[in-house]
């Protein structure tokens, strides 16, 4: 458990970046978007928007190649911030890698984070090794159980890379959480608790009311996925990330960003990747 201190009275604020897909070899690309230059794009737009942030939360599909150094280039790209981030896997992770850069100063490889007096944010993994769709093990749905019964004064922000509803392309819902009912379950018990869910994997932007919880997905920092799609197709949107502020009456403030001007278009005839 972490506790996150934050520097307004009244909300903490956190910046999600997700999908980066980093490769070892610096001119890596995906579908023709060289993926580290979106990425420092995306860091360089952060830092010019001059926003104050309290932490970074990175949601998954870090890497692309499953190389150390894939993950050392993330976190040498957030080192320019002096906030701890906090990481999840994603089905392309590769977890013994992604272990390798830890232990970190500024990367905190926790499951509960305690933010400032109100929030709790509970990072669950969701990965299937192997496989591009999600699941929860029991041991994961026991902790968010825990953390949630542990913490009953404080809002929840619960975060995962998969999807756990339907987002509306055909092709990407067979790769959501497959077992979404019995992380449900967990959540319904906790009606005045859990707030919002937040993700990444899907490469679009999602707000959406489900069981009663707002349900959150941003745009990676590099190719962007066409919403309502039966087949694979890529958006002509620009990378972006996305801005969160918890109030400490519950509320999520939440905003997301792009990169401005005609930049990173990826390989639009791609039928996959």
């Amino acid at each position: 458990m972490y506790s996150l201190p934050q520097t307004n009275p009244d909300s903490v604020v956190l910046l999600q970046i997700t999908d980066t897909h980093l490769f070892a070899n610096e001119a890596g690309s995906l579908l023709g978007v060289a993926t580290k230059d979106s990425f420092h794009a995306v860091l360089d737009a952060v830092d010019a928007a001059a926003r104050p942030f309290d932490a970074v939360v990175a949601t998954g599909d870090i890497s692309q190649d499953h190389s150390e150094r894939s993950y050392q280039r993330f976190s040498d790209g957030i080192a320019r911030w002096s906030q701890p981030c906090f990481w999840l896997p994603g089905n392309h992770d590769y977890q013994p890698s992604m272990s390798s850069v830890l232990p970190s100063p500024q990367i905190k490889p926790c499951q509960q984070v305690l933010a400032g007096e109100h929030w709790q944010v509970i990072l669950l993994d969701s990965q299937v090794q192997g496989v591009p769709h999600g699941e929860l093990s029991d041991a994961q749905l026991t902790m968010l159980d825990e953390a949630l019964a542990s913490q009953p004064q404080r809002h929840a922000l619960v975060l995962l890379h998969h999807h756990p509803l339907e987002a509306g392309s055909a092709w990407l819902d067979q790769h959501k959480l497959h077992n979404a009912d019995a992380f449900w379950k967990v959540v319904d018990k906790y009606p005045q608790q859990v707030k919002a869910v937040l993700c990444g994997h899907i490469h679009q932007e999602l707000d959406r009311i489900y069981h009663g919880v707002q349900v959150l997905a941003t745009p990676s920092t590099c190719i962007q996925f066409q919403p309502d799609s039966n087949d694979f197709a890529l958006d002509k949107l620009n990378p972006g990330w996305r801005y969160l502020e918890l109030m400490a009456d519950g509320r999520v403030v939440t905003s997301v960003s792009r990169l401005q001007g005609e930049c990173f278009a990826p390989q639009f005839d791609a039928g996959g990747y």
